[in-house]
Order: structure tokens, then C-alpha cells, then sequence
């Protein structure tokens, strides 16, 4: 480890501590101190309740198989804080972060020093890391995935090429309101004025609200449901596994289409770029001693109808319940990931990640349907995932499946050391 990263990495988390902080203001500000390094790049623009990050993913594959150099921005990070901000999916260095903590901070001191209140937050400083990392690198175009919500969100400040926004259901209800039209008018935020929109999936109370405001901002709309309807088979296959990854290729081989003329994206340019695509976490079978382990990243109560499906066609597949190891961060999330999990696994094992919003062994175990029959245990990383290609839950023979946060995950990968599998 460079000797300076902890120091840095530290002082960074420090800020994160401190709690979200939404709203733009302070983004211009630091933007403004920097010379507007998000105005140096073309970007895309990619926001959505789930699948935005597999759609970042998609569209920087897509755009690397044209020729392209690409920047690539998201969150939050599995194993290590460089994976966040990527050049053609390169992740920032320690000595990379080391230097640009230095010279940030600085400029962040005197930002705040007017006002407490305008002093950048930590998502704020990693956005923007990517904007001079994309532009210092000559990237020819990035990908910008929204941290949370949309209007008030600190990436907003790009004007984009085209916006995205994959899906829209109840998440982070507390943030952006307690109903799918609120949520939808919060994703909306991220449109901009005569700049082209795609969108996902998304139920109709949402279209409405989407709609409407793209209209009101001038904003050319294509909607993956008018393309390619509701029979699945005809939409485009990548890499990635699951029903709802086709919904997710469609919604990046529609935005790549606007993007087409401009950035040479050709019919064959996108399936080569959707068959190249990695994303780990997402369903992510992965082998463990000759056993197979799937990592995947269903966290939210509409990822909760995504996991039943995926743990029906596993067991379909193995002829075999799957071990489910799981933490989740919030009851709300906990009660639907915990009924799709009964429905189909063997044995639950309950391990909370490391994080202050994470449910209790206890809270967990009450929310569990009383239906469910098979054993219930507690469990920690390190004793599962004891070293590098070994699990130690359930039997010898058994399938797990880790699933439930992104931050449980990352525990996961940070024990199992170099995976042998298909991302």
C-alpha cells in the first residue's frame, strides 16, 4: 500500500461520516474552482433505482469496442475506493488518490472557509476526481452514473450527450418521496434542455411524470417500452445473466442508437461491446473449490422480484435449494429480499455488513416469514470466506448465494481474493 493512501483515504471517509448532503450548489462551486474540468468531456448521463450501474457498464463497453477511450464513473465501490473512477476500466490508483487528496483539500479548505456549509462532501470530491481524471487522461467521452436521486445529485452539474434513466421504484423514500411520481420527477432532474433521453422500464405513474418534464425542457424521448414491448425475447442479450439485464441492454443499445452517428456505434459495434461487458456483483457466478458461489447485488424491494426470479431458474437449474448468505441495510429493503430468499433457499445465514444502516442479526431474523423451515444461522465474513477461493458455508457440495448489499459483497471480495469465474 502506498504509505500516504490510509492518511488520504482516511481524511476522505472522514467527510462521508459526516452524513449525505444533497443539493448542487457546492458541486458549481468546487467545479468553478477547478476550471469546470466536467465541461472538458463528453459524457453520458445515467440515472434510475436499479441498473444504472450495469447500464454505466454496458454503454463504456459498447463505446471501448468502437475505439473509443473511455471514462467511467460510479458507485458505491466494492473492494477498493479507485473503482470508482475508471479510464477504460483502469481504476484510479493509490498514488493517484494520494495526489489528488492533496491537491483538493486545499482548494476544499478555502471553499469552506467562506462558508461552513459550501465545504465539498466526500461523493463531491470523488466526482470530482473523475472530472479531472477523464479529462487529464484525454478521454474522448465518460459515462457519469448518478449517486442517488437525480436534481439534487452532484454529477448534475454535466451537461450530457444523452441521459438515462433505467428504472424507477421505491427506494430511498426518506430522500426523494414516498411515491413513484416523486421519485420519477427526482431521476427527471438529471434532463436538460434539447439534450435526448432514454428510458428504461418504468411503470406508468412514472412515464407520466417523466414525460412531462422532458417536454417542458424540449428533451427528444425514446422509451424502451415503445421499441421493443413486453415479449423479452426480443430484446438484445450481454454478458451479464438475468431477465432484467436484458431489460438493461436494451435501455444502453437504445441510448448507444442516439449516440450512433457521432460515435460510430454501428448494430455490430453494440453487440460487441454488450458481449464484452463486465460488471462484477451483478449475479456473478464465481467458483469456490470446485463449488459454485453467485454474488449478487439485489438490495431494494423491486431488486427483491429480480433475486426470485434468478433463485427460481438457479433452482431449476441445480435441481438443489442454495445456502443464502445475506445483510441488508434497512427494514424496508430487509422484508420483500428475506420473503424472496425464503421462498427458495435451503438455509439462511445472516451477516450484517459493516455499515451503521445495517440490520441487526436480530431485526433480520424477525422479518424472516414464519413459513420458512430451514435453519436460520449468524455467520461473519472471515469464517464463510476463510481465505482465497474457499467458502465454508452449508455443505461441501452445496450452491450459495450472496446477495442483499453492495457493502456485504465487498467483505465478500475483499476475503476471497482473485475469483476464477465469469463477471
Amino acid at each position: 500500500m502506498n504509505p500516504g493512501y490510509a492518511a488520504a483515504a482516511a481524511r476522505l471517509f472522514a467527510r462521508k461520516a459526516e452524513g449525505p448532503r444533497f443539493g448542487i450548489d457546492r458541486m458549481r462551486l468546487l467545479a468553478a474552482a477547478l476550471g469546470h474540468p466536467e465541461r472538458a468531456v463528453p459524457c453520458l448521463h445515467v440515472a434510475g433505482t436499479n441498473g444504472k450501474g450495469s447500464v454505466a457498464a454496458m454503454l463504456d463497453a459498447i463505446l471501448r469496442a468502437a475505439g473509443w477511450r473511455t471514462g467511467l464513473y460510479t458507485s458505491p465501490h466494492l473492494v477498493h475506493l479507485g473503482e470508482r473512477v475508471q479510464v477504460d476500466r483502469h481504476p484510479l490508483s493509490e498514488e493517484e488518490i494520494v495526489a489528488y487528496v492533496a491537491e483538493l483539500e486545499p482548494i476544499a479548505a478555502r471553499i469552506g472557509a467562506a462558508d461552513l456549509g459550501d465545504a465539498p462532501s466526500f461523493f463531491e470530491l470523488m466526482t470530482a476526481m473523475a472530472f479531472l481524471q477523464f479529462s487529464r487522461k484525454a478521454c474522448d467521452v465518460s459515462v457519469i452514473e448518478v449517486g442517488l436521486g437525480g436534481r439534487l445529485d452532484a454529477t448534475t452539474v454535466v451537461t450530457p450527450e444523452v441521459a438515462v434513466i433505467t428504472s424507477i421504484a421505491m427506494d430511498h423514500c426518506e430522500i426523494l418521496g414516498d411515491t413513484l411520481g416523486q421519485i420519477a420527477a427526482e431521476k427527471a432532474g438529471i434532463i436538460k434542455p434539447g439534450r435526448p433521453l432514454v428510458v428504461g422500464r418504468v411503470p406508468v405513474e412514472a412515464e407520466t411524470v417523466i414525460a412531462r418534464i422532458a417536454a417542458e425542457r424540449g428533451a427528444p424521448v425514446r422509451w424502451v417500452r415503445q421499441v421493443y414491448g413486453n415479449d423479452l425475447a426480443a430484446y438484445p442479450r450481454s454478458s451479464l445473466e438475468g431477465d432484467y439485464q436484458r431489460w438493461n441492454a436494451a435501455t444502453a443499445t437504445l441510448a448507444a442508437e442516439v449516440l450512433a452517428a457521432r460515435w460510430r456505434l454501428s448494430p455490430g459495434v453494440i453487440s460487441a461491446g454488450l458481449a464484452a461487458v463486465d460488471w462484477p456483483g451483478r449475479w456473478q457466478r464465481v467458483r469456490a473449490g470446485g463449488r459454485l458461489v453467485i454474488l449478487d447485488s439485489s438490495h431494494n424491494p423491486e431488486g427483491a422480484a429480480v433475486l426470485a426470479s434468478n433463485l427460481s431458474r438457479l433452482v431449476a437449474e441445480t435441481g438443489r435449494r442454495p445456502v443464502v448468505i445475506t445483510g441488508i441495510l434497512g427494514s424496508v429493503r430487509a422484508r420483500p429480499l428475506l420473503a424472496a430468499i425464503a421462498e427458495y433457499a435451503a438455509e439462511i445465514v445472516l451477516v450484517p455488513p459493516d455499515q451503521p444502516r445495517a440490520c441487526s442479526v436480530g431485526e433480520l431474523r424477525e422479518l424472516i416469514p414464519s413459513a420458512f423451515a430451514g435453519p436460520v444461522h449468524a455467520g461473519r465474513v472471515e469464517t464463510l470466506f476463510p481465505g482465497a477461493g474457499i467458502c465454508d458455508a452449508g455443505p461441501p457440495d452445496g450452491v450459495v448465494v450472496v446477495t442483499g448489499s453492495l457493502y456485504l459483497l465487498g467483505e465478500v471480495l475483499t476475503r476471497f481474493g482473485p475469483l476464477d469465474g465469469n463477471r
